[in-house]
């Protein structure tokens, strides 16, 4: 099993459900928005000397996607998310991808991949 996280546009978001949709037996995502930056940095406060992280003004708004996939479908989900969500254009974002050690279905007790 692996989870999937993509930070991504806010304005890929409606089309990579749709592209998802499409996936056969697709396990499901959760969605989150963040801010933060990359190799653009933040900007601070002019008047600031300090990093403190209230004196950060201009952070990029992202959506962060996580799919906890089985191994089988990770790849087309990965490419999914790296096709439909590239522009090439700085800040298109991220996919990270690590090893899920377990699952559980808290309510019917379903453990592995069939608790995705």
């Amino acid at each position: 099993m692996k989870m999937i996280t993509a930070f991504i546009q806010p304005f890929m978001l409606t089309k990579l459900v749709r592209a998802f949709e499409t996936l056969a037996d697709f396990p499901g995502m959760s969605v989150t928005e963040v801010q933060g930056f990359g190799r653009e940095k933040a900007h601070r406060d002019a008047g600031t000397q300090h990093s403190r992280l209230e004196d950060i003004v201009d952070f990029a708004n992202k959506v962060r996607v996580e799919v906890a996939a089985p191994d089988a479908m990770a790849e087309d989900i990965i490419r999914t998310i790296a096709q439909v969500t590239h522009t090439g254009n700085r800040g298109d974002g991220k996919i990270l991808v690590w090893p899920i050690e377990a699952a559980l279905r808290v309510r019917t007790g379903e453990a592995g991949e069939s608790a995705l």
